[in-house]
């Protein structure tokens, strides 16, 4: 049971991307989809202890929603540098290590909204230099 609700929320994520870059532009696509993915952090940390303690570890779990998640946001990129709303050299994984980054720190009481305020940082970091 906590493996299905691993993986919908890993869905939710593939899903969100099409959806948002659908009905977003393509800057606001990529700041909803990473507040979304905090969310996500949060939901798998409260749901890793369980996941940690499957025989042979939750590795597969995680290796198949990595496929997923680097998908999205790569998506998400491009499709913002296309636009010019950010600027072209940047990885997408990089937007991932700061935010996973910051969940690190998850065991203070505000790590969530932290992780937020760095979604605006990282979206304004992002922006072409003029």
């Amino acid at each position: 049971m906590i493996e299905a609700v691993y993986r919908t929320e890993v869905e939710k994520l593939a899903a969100a991307e099409k959806k948002f870059s659908a009905s977003l532009p393509p800057i606001e696509a990529l700041r909803a989809w990473m507040l979304l993915f905090v969310d996500y952090i949060a939901a798998k940390q409260i749901i890793a202890p369980v996941l940690n303690a499957y025989v042979g570890g939750p590795s597969k779990l995680y290796e198949g929603s990595r496929v997923h998640i680097q998908g999205a946001i790569d998506a998400l990129v491009k499709r913002a540098i296309k636009s010019g709303d950010i600027r072209r050299d940047l990885e997408p994984f990089d937007l991932l290590r700061a935010l996973i980054g910051v969940s690190h720190v998850a065991s203070a009481p505000d790590w969530q909204q932290s992780a937020r305020r760095l979604v605006d940082i990282l979206i304004t970091g992002s922006r072409p230099v003029k």
